[in-house]
């Protein structure tokens, strides 16, 4: 409330309605569900289950649970596309009611409209484009709620993956030809900004899910799901270096000064936002320097019973509370409008050389530091593990 408050009353920032809040804010939860699940779904999970290791009866327990988990994403990435195409027209329509927006015949008009003068394409066949590519990505996922597909749940969640990625990067596509080096990068760090974060919300989500299964799971589960989280552990590595590279690019084009952060409406709620995301990755740090060197020491003592505890029970509760802070930060994204610059009367931002080569440096020292981090996780392990030996 007192965030609300400040931004509200901050000049020049605009305070989004609440339907372009809950539209924004349900159309990421989508795009997470959707991108995130089916990537997980590919890079983690699907390999772990058809690792000879693992029991046919766990693996089939995960895949039954993993089919109904990515067709209720594909009902959530329907239903939140619907809206946010409605919220749309209703931005366009200048001062619509969004009740009116949903009808039909106003959405058709919309993506009817010619291009605007100097446009290649018009936006509303772009928009067009889009929805259709996310009503195919949605029905795919569908399917898997009909028992006779979901034997072929590896098939179709790799089928749906690239089409769910097409629904923000065909979004993203520009009207007119964007003009110098820094539109096209705000292009690419916009979107890889958008896909990092859903790759990483969404793929939490999807493995609290699958835990919840541990009822039913047989005693060497806990070396199944031993694999799983260290191999998601690697993605959510490559999630948070492009995430926090692309942030810091989206904030110094919007932000102009640190005074800004908590001077301007776009400022304070950034500001939150930033707060969350290092509350994220904190607790990411604590699975990969705490807990993971804790699971290989349990898998190497052999401890079946401690290592179901902590990959089923322990690990699970805290991304549970991973997750929690990823839908505060998909609620906190529709206040994120406008620029802090613009608020503030400071000048647009424009690279330079100078600038560039310091960001090419510090992304270097990230992906370094995020190497080192993997490296001390594993250094960690070995020495439980010799001392567990010992």
């Amino acid at each position: 409330m007192h965030t609300a408050s400040l931004a509200a009353t901050t000049a020049g920032y605009a305070m989004p309605q609440l339907w372009r809040v809950l539209t924004k804010a349900g159309y990421f939860l989508g795009l997470s569900g959707a991108v995130g699940a089916t990537v997980t779904y590919a890079t983690t999970v699907r390999p772990v289950l058809r690792a000879p290791e693992t029991g046919t009866q766990d693996a089939e327990v995960l895949r039954r649970r993993a089919a109904g988990y990515l067709a209720g994403t594909g009902a959530v990435l329907l239903v939140a596309g619907y809206f946010q195409l409605a919220a749309r027209v209703a931005r366009a329509g200048k001062g619509m009611p969004f009740g009116d927006a949903l009808a039909p015949d106003r959405i058709l008009d919309f993506l009817r409209a010619p291009a605007a003068k100097g446009a290649w394409i018009a936006q509303g066949t772009v928009y067009l484009l889009q929805n259709a590519v996310l009503v195919v990505a949605a029905a795919t996922l569908l399917a898997l709620a009909v028992p006779a597909a979901r034997r072929h749940v590896d098939r179709i969640a790799l089928a749906a993956l690239p089409l769910a990625l097409a629904v923000t990067l065909v979004g993203a596509v520009p009207t007119t030809a964007p003009v110098g080096l820094d539109a096209w990068l705000n292009l690419v760090f916009d979107q890889a900004h958008i896909v990092s974060g859903v790759v990483w919300l969404g793929g939490l989500a999807l493995l609290v899910a699958l835990a919840g299964t541990r009822g039913r799971l047989g005693d060497g589960a806990g070396l199944l799901w031993a694999d799983v989280w260290r191999r998601f552990g690697l993605v959510a590595m490559v999630c948070v270096g492009a995430v926090t590279v692309s942030g810091l690019w989206l904030s110094w084009k919007h932000v102009g000064g640190i005074s800004q952060l908590w001077t301007t409406g776009y400022g304070v709620a950034l500001l939150v936002k930033v707060l969350l995301v290092a509350a994220l990755v904190a607790a990411g740090a604590f699975n990969q320097l705490w807990l993971m060197p804790r699971i290989v020491r349990a898998r190497g003592a052999d401890d079946t019973g401690p290592l179901l505890h902590l990959t089923l029970r322990h690990f699970p509760k805290v991304v549970w509370g991973e997750v929690a802070l990823g839908v505060a930060v998909l609620a906190v994204m529709p206040f994120i409008s406008g620029s802090a610059r613009t608020e503030a009367g400071s000048p647009k931002a424009v690279s330079s050389g100078t600038l560039l080569a310091g960001g090419a440096a510090l992304t270097l020292a990230l992906a370094a530091s995020l190497y080192a981090t993997v490296r001390m996780s594993d250094a960690l392990a070995r020495r439980s593990a010799m001392a567990s030996t010992a």
